[in-house]
């Protein structure tokens, strides 16, 4: 099955980027987003090796709705042999990793191409 891109919404966009399907959410992710979300996150982590970059940059406000799309992400790609990443560097959004210890499961990266780098390459810690 090949998913093909979302078009741009009020609060995703779906791009290919060498190799990674980048989820790029936008704006205030909160319950509204999430149920929009929500399908193309799943198309995205359908297959058992999908290598996804869930990009944060471009959020305004984050709630537990977004950490809950960020736990399915996870658990749908652990699922299988995918890889998944984080782009986020919004002090709030960090400290709410932090508290919940996701960011420990899902280590932010401070850019996509940080993101997309390939393991072994990074110039240092993530």
């Amino acid at each position: 099955m090949r998913y093909e891109p979302a078009p741009l919404t009020r609060h995703l966009r779906v791009r290919h980027d060498r190799g990674h399907t980048v989820l790029e959410f936008r704006g205030e992710i909160d319950i509204a987003a999430a149920a929009e979300i929500v399908p193309h996150l799943d198309m995205a982590t359908a297959e058992p090796d999908a290598r996804v970059v869930i990009d944060l940059t471009h959020v305004e406000f984050f709630d537990l709705s977004g950490l809950r799309l960020l736990f399915r992400a996870r658990h749908r790609i652990t699922a299988g042999s995918g890889r998944l990443h984080l782009v986020c560097t919004h002090p709030l959004t960090l400290r709410m990793l932090r508290i919940t210890g996701l960011s420990r499961l899902l280590p932010p990266r401070p850019t996509l191409d940080a993101a997309l780098e390939k393991p072994g390459t990074a110039s240092g810690p993530a």
